[in-house]
C-alpha cells in the first residue's frame, strides 16, 4: 500500500547526486552524504544524514545541508 504523505511511488527511481537514498518500507526517506563533508562544514551545522516525509522534501533538506557547506568551504 503507498504511504499517502509520499510524493513519487516506490517503483520510482530517485536520485540526488552525490547521496545515497534509503526509502523506509513506511514511506520516509533518508538521505547519507557519500563523500564526507570537510570538517569546516560539519562545525558550521551542515550533517552527512537527512530524513524527510517527502522525496521533495529529502531534497529541500539536501539541498540546504550542500548549502551550509557551500558556504564555508568556496
Amino acid at each position: 500500500m503507498e504511504n499517502a504523505r509520499s510524493t513519487m511511488p516506490k517503483s520510482a527511481i530517485l536520485r540526488i547526486p552525490g547521496w545515497r537514498l534509503i526509502r523506509s518500507d513506511q514511506g520516509r526517506f533518508w538521505a547519507f552524504r557519500e563523500k564526507a563533508f570537510p570538517p569546516g562544514a560539519l562545525r558550521a551545522g551542515a550533517e552527512p544524514g537527512v530524513d524527510a516525509d517527502t522525496f521533495d522534501d529529502l531534497k529541500a533538506e539536501v539541498d540546504q545541508q550542500e548549502e551550509i557547506a557551500g558556504r564555508v568551504t568556496s
